[in-house]
């Protein structure tokens, strides 16, 4: 009896020339996994292409709300955005398509989990050391990794073993989409200079085209997680595929950022994520309405850490669950309102309010409402400015006053 093989099947060329050269090379039989994680790609014709390969089944899995529940929410709470522009649609999928491939493995007795990844990007690393902390057991193998084929070689490789092409009009962009965001790379993009062509945008309208008159949007949380829409309680799947459309139809959603890769280059990428940055800037209003000073800069801090372990594929660490805890316990009233106005590439935070709420006009009017204690502060300013009276009065002399030059 065969050995067995999971791949990771995207119905690309990569993967689909690597379900026979898996079999071939290792005499296996190879399982095609392709999960559903949103996005627009085919996934029938694509389990009927890994079929045609060779496969000895190709399984698609609807793991959407699992996505939503389970990753994208955890990073929303976390306000978890790689280097303060990527909202890590990609990086967040990946741990899930690990965590089913593995699950599929222990399953059918699998000795080894394969992927498609290249030896030059982030996904390798995620695919790695994901599966080194669920199973360290499984042999890990990368195919594009090791045949060192170019792109023709591959198509002259599918030719010549009965692997099935639909290689059509060829983008000359790598896309990859999900439920969170759109990756846009390679092509012209490889030129930091060029401006993003249109036809690179698949989800969003350019500015010019979009509508004249704004929209506003009024999404509400509960405990850090988005529930409703303009009063309109909804699933989290619906409620970003339906925050998508509206704010990519203001052009809202685009990226261009030079990004520092986790094995040690510089890339240029393009990321389409309308609901994701809507979303991330309504929670972050949110959180100013409820979090105190000290745990919204404490939060701030586990953002960017929050955001380097997503990206750097360490999601199955306990690491990640201990900043999870924390997360959590910041989220315990960040419930309420916020209001947002999308208009012309623009979402722009114009409300919010909350029960919850550590804002209280009483206490920030300067109407006949106000009830803050004006005398108080003569008396907090003498004690806040105690040390620096004190250093003055008997370090000063050394110092230079008003007007003196030394």
């Amino acid at each position: 009896m065969a050995e067995k093989i999971v791949l990771a099947y995207s119905g690309g060329l990569d993967t689909s020339v690597a379900i026979k050269w898996l079999a071939e090379r290792y005499s296996a039989e190879i399982i095609a996994l392709t999960l559903d994680v949103g996005g627009s790609r085919a996934l029938e014709r694509a389990r009927q292409r890994a079929l045609k390969a060779g496969a000895s089944q190709a399984l698609v899995v609807d793991a959407k709300d699992q996505f939503a529940k389970e990753y994208v929410w955890p990073a929303l709470q976390s306000g978890a955005i790689y280097e303060g522009e990527y909202p890590l649609a990609t990086a967040l999928a990946r741990p899930l398509i690990v965590w089913h491939q593995v699950k599929v493995a222990l399953e059918v007795g699998a000795f080894a989990v394969a992927h498609g990844c290249t030896g030059k990007g982030n996904d390798q690393v995620r695919f790695d050391v994901n599966t080194a902390a669920l199973a360290p057991h499984l042999k890990i193998i990368a195919p594009a990794r090791e045949w060192g084929m170019s792109r023709e070689q591959e198509i002259e490789y599918a030719k010549s073993h009965g692997v099935p092409l639909e290689l059509g009009t060829r983008s000359s962009y790598s896309v990859d989409e999900n439920l969170w965001g759109r990756s846009i790379e390679a092509g012209d993009l490889e030129d930091p200079w060029r401006e993003p062509p249109e036809e690179a945008f698949a989800w969003t309208r350019p500015v010019k085209d979009a509508p004249e008159e704004p929209r506003y949007v009024e999404i509400t949380f509960r405990q850090g997680i988005p529930v409703a829409l303009d009063g309109e309680e909804m699933p989290g799947v619906l409620l970003i595929e339906r925050l998508h459309q509206w704010a990519g139809e203001h052009g809202v959603g685009r990226v261009d950022h030079i990004e520092n890769r986790l094995v040690g280059i510089k890339s240029r990428e393009v990321y389409e994520a309308p609901a994701a940055l809507v979303l991330h800037k309504a929670h972050k209003a949110l959180e100013a309405m409820t979090l105190s000073k000290d745990q919204a800069r404490m939060k701030e801090r586990v953002a960017q850490e929050y955001a380097d372990v997503v990206y750097n594929g360490l999601w199955f660490t306990q690491h990640r669950q201990d900043l999870d805890a924390y997360v959590q316990s910041t989220q315990r009233h960040v419930s309420g309102t916020v209001r947002v106005r999308l208009h012309k590439g623009a979402a722009t935070v114009v409300g919010r309010r909350s029960d919850e709420a550590l804002y209280q006009y009483q206490l920030a009017t300067y109407d006949k409402a106000d009830q803050f204690d004006h005398k108080a502060s003569e008396g907090f300013i003498a004690i806040y400015g105690l040390p620096v009276r004190t250093q003055a009065r008997i370090q000063g002399r050394e110092g230079k006053g008003p007007g003196q030059r030394g």
